[in-house]
């Protein structure tokens, strides 16, 4: 009977941390100064679309997407942290990452990003995929700078299709053979895009 009421426990306990899947870098320290070669500091914001807009931001954001939310990693409830970096008192950017549910197992995607909204660089953290030396490269990485969220306005991750015109036509797929985590990628990009703009760049318009 103990070890019943034990097991049970146990059980609830892992639904419960599961229940709300953050998304942080492992080292930020070493991460920030690699991403922003020339900051001097970080400071850490915990965010969340519950505390930030509640039902209707996630119906929003869902809208957004193209995509409904679904999963340990994608509920109202989850965290997020958000990394300001400065140079000296000047805010040069921020690093934010989000979890996505690939073929294998959960990716960490993150992204570094410029005052202006713009992606200085993608940095996957994990992937348990076959393609994970390929879609973790510096190539693969490097197709994404510059882009902006209107850049995604016309990508549908629900049904995966590069739109054929537009800065996201000349992306390319490094390993076509490895199942969906290249469309798995661009999702948490698009997401990623949106969540920042919510929690950041809209609010700093208004």
């Amino acid at each position: 009977m103990k070890k019943f009421l034990l097991l049970v426990c146990l059980v609830l306990t892992t639904r419960i941390a599961l229940a709300a899947v953050g998304c942080d870098l492992n080292d930020p320290d070493r991460d920030i100064a690699r991403l922003f070669p020339t900051s001097s500091g970080y400071k850490t914001v915990y965010l969340s679309i519950k505390t930030s807009g509640g039902e209707a931001m996630l119906r929003r954001v869902e809208q957004r997407l193209g995509d409904s939310f679904h999963g340990l990693y994608e509920t109202i409830e989850v965290p997020y942290t958000l990394y300001e970096v400065y140079k000296g008192k000047e805010k040069i950017g921020y690093v934010h990452g989000v979890n996505e549910k690939g073929d294998y197992g959960g990716i960490q995607v993150f992204l570094s990003l410029g005052t202006d909204g713009a992606i200085q660089s993608l940095y996957i953290q994990k992937l348990t995929s076959r393609a994970a030396k390929e879609l973790r490269s510096r190539p693969f990485g490097a197709q994404f700078e510059g882009l902006r969220l209107k850049d995604f306005r016309n990508y549908h991750p629900a049904s995966g299709q590069i739109p054929e015109s537009g800065p996201l036509s000349t992306l390319k797929n490094p390993a076509p053979a490895a199942g969906k985590d290249f469309e798995h990628v661009l999702r948490a990009v698009k997401k990623n895009l949106i969540l920042m703009d919510e929690f950041v760049f809209s609010k700093e318009k208004s």
